[in-house]
């Protein structure tokens, strides 16, 4: 099981605003930890604020569904606003770190792979680990008895206690450090803080943002930082506006289609520990939550928008990638992945640039996720 320590120490710098997508893509991260022991700008991704109404999935609501009961698809009002006492409250938690450790075994390595269809060879120690598939490792692990109704842990410990129900994965932002990557058997160290804590009222609501930071760390040194984007907000209501979908952009070079049934989530689910009900149980995404199907997990489709540009190009490394949750992506209909190289309008010969646009979209065209790889 990973260890775990949680402080109170600052981040340092000011903190980024958790829609400022490719801000911050190639720093190092802005979060000093002091203790005394511890062991061995990327053009067509968005600046606007993600429209919460719109993205796509939820991940480990603060307690999601606790407010509805079974058979209604809509919600009763909030537990309590925020209003600026509460968000004062809220924003205590800026500064906050974290640090987990944990061994990158090579169980999860092989489970991921056969759940995306893969025939890699067999992981051994030293295998490099493919980009996003840390997210395999850091899993917190609470204890039955401390698990919501939605199947998440109740709120509260290292994140700030939101009251809005339901909890989104709005995007991220990731830059691997050259010459250092993770592998299969290393001790790696993961320092988060928690940079930010915003709010606003929205068309359906509070909305509360939350940034976090992380940096991982293995023998060598800093292999890897990443930022994750988290919105709150308030529960569904009859009646509540519905966005508008986006199209999804059309003449991909790759392309790729797989219906993301309920195997293929469940795995996932239990290759993530994710305990979150609206992935596999379909009776409570319908009855509770008011979806029509089971969402796919955000982090799962961006990481197989990853795998589309590694089966294209198998050859290739990473240097960045940044993401964003457009639409939710349900078990009932196929989902097309994407991928377009950008042409390097600065070289004569017309040469793919480093730089490769991915994209996810449902049965019907609409754009569910949009992503940004920069090669090494």
């Amino acid at each position: 099981m990973p260890s775990r320590r949680v402080g109170q120490r600052p981040c340092t710098g000011a903190p980024a605003e958790p829609w400022a997508f490719g801000k911050t893509e190639g720093s190092v991260l802005q979060c000093v930890i002091v203790r005394t022991a511890r062991p061995g700008d990327h053009g067509p991704m968005t600046a606007d604020p993600p429209d919460p109404a719109a993205v796509g999935t939820p991940l480990r609501p603060a307690g999601a569904g606790a407010n509805l009961a079974p058979g209604a698809a809509g919600a009763s009002p909030d537990p309590r606003p925020i209003d600026a006492t509460e968000l004062a409250h809220l924003q205590r938690w800026q500064g906050r770190t974290e640090v987990r450790s944990d061994m990158l075994h090579a169980a999860p390595v092989r489970g991921l792979s056969a759940t995306l269809d893969r025939a890699d060879p067999e992981p051994v120690p030293g295998s490099v680990l493919p980009p996003l598939w840390h997210w395999l490792y850091f899993l917190p692990q609470s204890r039955h008895s401390e698990i919501g109704p939605d199947g998440h842990p109740r709120r509260g410990g290292f994140l700030p206690p939101v009251p809005l129900p339901r909890r989104m994965w709005a995007g991220g932002r990731l830059h691997w450090q050259a010459g250092n990557p993770l592998r299969v058997g290393d001790a790696v160290e993961r320092r988060s803080c928690i940079a930010s804590v915003s709010h606003k009222t929205g068309r359906i609501g509070d909305l509360l943002f939350v940034l976090l930071r992380h940096e991982l760390h293995n023998a060598a040194g800093l292999a890897l930082t990443e930022e994750h984007d988290i919105v709150y907000r308030s529960a569904a209501r009859p009646g509540d506006p519905q966005p508008a979908p986006q199209a999804a952009p059309a003449g991909a070079a790759w392309q790729r289609e797989l219906l993301p049934d309920e195997v293929l989530l469940f795995r996932y689910s239990a290759l993530t520990f994710n305990g979150h009900r609206i992935h596999y149980d379909r009776r409570y995404a319908n009855a509770v939550e008011g979806y029509p199907g089971l969402i796919v997990h955000g982090p799962l489709i961006a990481t197989l928008l990853l795998d589309l540009l590694r089966r294209e190009m198998p050859e290739a490394r990473l240097a960045g990638f940044e993401f964003r949750a457009v639409r939710p992506a349900f078990d009932l209909n196929p989902l097309r992945l994407n991928g377009q190289p950008e042409a390097d309008g600065g070289s004569a010969d017309g040469d793919v640039s480093r730089r490769i646009n991915l994209w996810a979209q449902d049965h019907e065209g609409w754009l569910t996720m949009q992503g940004l790889a920069t090669l090494a």
